[in-house]
């Protein structure tokens, strides 16, 4: 699979300066709408749609359970597999995170013609 690799952040510093516990942020890449947040389990990155009724996930929050919870019908999904874990058989859209020497980046799937 080839990816994307888009950065979001200068250093894992900056990441920890700015980035607090459960805190959602919104980020446009390449067209997708992704939230990045961390948790006591590290950084994570997911859409921001809910496969339920498309509600924006970047308005709902994080469970120290590593979830994210839906605001507008509170099903939650896991952060680092994607799957609900309440509400029914959906799955979220998540993104690898890679440290690099030179910075912090979310990995965005090619397309089939960009491979």
């Amino acid at each position: 699979m080839s990816y994307h690799w888009l950065k979001i952040f200068e250093s894992k510093e900056d990441v920890e300066q700015y980035v607090q516990l459960g805190t959602l942020i919104n980020f446009q890449l390449r067209g997708e709408k992704i939230v990045v947040t961390k948790t006591e389990k590290g950084l994570f990155a997911f859409g921001d749609k809910c496969p339920h009724n498309g509600a924006s996930l970047s308005q709902g929050f994080c469970t120290k359970k590593n979830e994210i919870v839906c605001p507008l019908h509170r099903y939650s999904f896991d952060l680092e597999s994607g799957k609900a874990t309440s509400g029914g058989a959906f799955a979220i859209k998540t993104y690898p995170i890679e440290f690099k020497s030179n910075g912090v980046y979310v990995g965005i799937k090619a397309k089939w013609w960009e491979a």
